[in-house]
């Protein structure tokens, strides 16, 4: 089991229209990076602390909407780790999550949990997660699914929300299949948009981005995976569920470079 967990990634959207007209169109540009330690407890049984800055910029017409999104946090898990893959993981995710200005109401604690059961012996097994934020839209929703081994080589790891599957030819390439559901919600400053009905100060806003698409990892240099992965943002979504105004995009293509370093 590794140790020490590196993670960036870089995600660009490319412009699609807002279903709204007076919005006009827009893109987006995500970049993430996390740092990982794990600490061992005792037997397989791990305690992993580290951080993570994330953030979003948005292009395209000047509407009003964020022009950018971002989150600097903790990660605080307690984790059962077999061959570098946690089974059982309870994480808190304590930080800022902020369009500008860092405050008090920024502050949100998001926390995930999930456990593995198998279902038959080294081929079956259902995951079952829960998340939690105090700010997101259900405060509470669930997760998991599905994953079945069908061999050395093939495997589906349907559990959402990060849903593929995965073929390895050998132990230095995978090819992916996937989806994403993904949701952050996120303290706005002024969102004084070109619709009158949208405007706003202070206010919670849960932004999304819904994607399919293809992915190739490449394991072959020791400690180090590189990735990268293209396909279709289904739909971008601000949503400002507190004032019942959801803003959305048409879809787009994506494009990914990622790399993960575990030692």
């Amino acid at each position: 089991n590794s140790r020490d967990l590196f993670s960036y990634e870089t995600t660009y959207t490319f412009g699609s229209d807002f279903k709204e007209s007076k919005l006009g169109d827009g893109d987006s540009l995500y970049n993430d990076f996390s740092y990982d330690h794990r600490f061992l407890i005792t037997g397989k049984w791990y305690f992993r602390a580290g951080v993570e800055y994330e953030r979003y910029d948005f292009g395209g017409t000047d509407n009003g909407l964020p022009d950018h999104l971002q989150a600097a946090s903790g990660h605080l898990a307690i984790e059962y780790v077999s061959h570098d893959f946690p089974g059982i993981s309870l994480e808190l995710d304590p930080g800022v999550y902020f369009q500008d200005n860092v405050t008090g109401d920024a502050f949100d604690i998001p926390i995930k949990a999930y456990t593995t059961i198998p279902l038959k012996k080294d081929k079956i097994f259902a995951v079952v997660g829960l998340g939690w934020s105090l700010y997101q839209d259900p405060i509470v929703a669930p997760g998991g699914g599905i994953i079945w081994v069908f061999s050395d080589k093939l495997r589906l790891q349907a559990v959402f929300p990060k849903p593929a599957l995965i073929y390895q030819p050998n132990d230095d390439w995978d090819f992916r299949i996937l989806g994403e559901l993904n949701y952050t919600s996120f303290r706005t400053d002024d969102v004084l948009t070109t619709e009158r009905k949208l405007q706003l100060h202070n206010a919670v806003g849960q932004y999304s981005e819904d994607r399919v698409g293809v992915q190739i990892g490449y394991t072959g240099i020791k400690h180090l995976k590189l990735i990268a992965g293209a396909g279709a943002t289904v739909e971008r979504n601000y949503d400002f569920f507190r004032a019942h105004q959801s803003k959305r995009t048409d879809p787009a293509p994506y494009v990914r470079i990622a790399a993960e370093l575990r030692f």
